[in-house]
């Protein structure tokens, strides 16, 4: 079973930003902005182009609103979505806020945020779904 899987069914406290059925969304812990989503289906495939064809479908659906969210809580140009999936074996893809390419490099260094900050933000986000 993945971190995720384990986030997903509650056996690891998450930031939760929204969820269905088939997704589940919540603020990564290590991220590279405020505001920095993992959207993750609830099935465990590794590759996130080997996820099902419905599911790939869906994940747009259940992302934009999200991002669109992301959008109105933190100034930014955009919300990048980012599918790198090398660091767990679990499809998933990030949401980010970004003014710059430079700003979804996953070299830079991650932001240390508070328990405080990220409950924060989950609500910021939360209140514009």
């Amino acid at each position: 079973m993945t971190i995720f899987s384990k986030i997903i069914q509650g056996e690891i406290p998450s930031y939760k930003i929204a969820e269905s059925e088939k997704f589940f969304a919540f603020l990564d812990i290590f991220p590279l902005q405020k505001g920095h989503v993992l959207v993750v289906p609830k099935i465990e495939v590794d590759k996130v182009f080997d996820v099902p064809d419905t599911f790939l479908n869906e994940l747009m659906q259940f992302a934009k609103p999200i991002a669109k969210a992301i959008e109105e809580s933190f100034p930014c140009n955009r919300v990048s979505m980012v599918t790198i999936g090398l660091e767990v074996p679990h499809a998933h893809v990030h949401l980010i806020p970004i003014n710059a390419a430079s700003d979804i490099n996953f070299d830079n260094p991650k932001l240390k945020l508070t328990s405080e900050e990220f409950l924060a933000i989950q609500n910021l986000i939360t209140s514009k779904l």
